[in-house]
């Protein structure tokens, strides 16, 4: 019998929807591009194999911004594919945008919020590797209920990971390492790719961001934990 995860208790929401408006270029490339490369939540669970045309690994992105970094990962890998989900329309327009101009087949995004899509569209045991970067740090002690790694949202996460599979979080704030690897180390299921409380490398298939060179020449530092899903 296939381990179904607790649903989440719902809802304090780790996003505030800002209503930016679309370049006309990001409307242009959405109108155009998401037809075919754009996935709905209303139409619920999503076969792989179907929507890519193949069997391949499948890699989650969780709240990609403006899809610049997502993009250059389905570029520099094409034996994978991409999924990216995120719930502000520019950021989903520039990546139709950059999908479009680099011609990639390999790469689908949701407009919407993850909790839901998760819950309703991303099959369990499915995913090689489900990655979180850069989320929003909440930094302010009163808000910090709003991070979105917390301890049942991982679970979540664990049961849409195959095993072996890998959660890829990132973060350029030092408290909220310290808070993601504190739930992480206490998670059923995973284990440390790095060893028990350690940080990993920046793995060379995360590409650097222009707010995370912006950061690094301000001297701040960036920190990557990687845990395997072991059961």
């Amino acid at each position: 019998m296939t381990e179904q995860a607790a649903p989440m208790r719902r809802r304090i929401k780790s996003f505030v929807l800002r209503t930016g408006r679309m370049t006309d270029g990001q409307k242009r490339a959405y109108d155009i591009n998401f037809t075919s490369l754009g996935l709905k939540r209303a139409n619920g669970p999503v076969n792989f194999a179907e929507v890519f045309d193949r069997q391949a690994p499948t890699v989650l992105e969780i709240g990609f911004g403006m899809g610049d970094s997502l993009a250059e990962m389905a570029i520099q890998a094409p034996e994978l594919n991409f999924i990216g989900i995120e719930v502000h329309t520019p950021g989903v327009g520039r990546l139709m945008y950059l999908a479009e101009q680099a011609g990639l087949k390999n790469l689908r995004a949701y407009c919407d919020d993850a909790v839901e899509v998760l819950a309703h569209c991303i099959p369990d045991n499915s995913l090689s590797r489900i990655q979180v970067y850069f989320p929003d740090p909440w930094h302010k002690a009163r808000h910090q209920k709003r991070r979105l790694i917390q301890a049942e949202f991982v679970q979540v996460l664990r049961s849409k990971l195959a095993v072996g599979g890998v959660l890829h979080l990132a973060t350029d704030w030092e408290n909220y390492a310290e808070h993601m690897m504190e739930v992480m180390s206490a998670a059923e299921g995973y284990q440390n790719d790095a060893g028990p409380e350690q940080y990993s490398p920046k793995p060379a298939f995360r590409p650097n961001t222009k707010f995370e060179k912006r950061g690094e020449r301000l001297g701040h530092g960036v920190w990557d934990l990687l845990f395997s899903k072991i059961s």
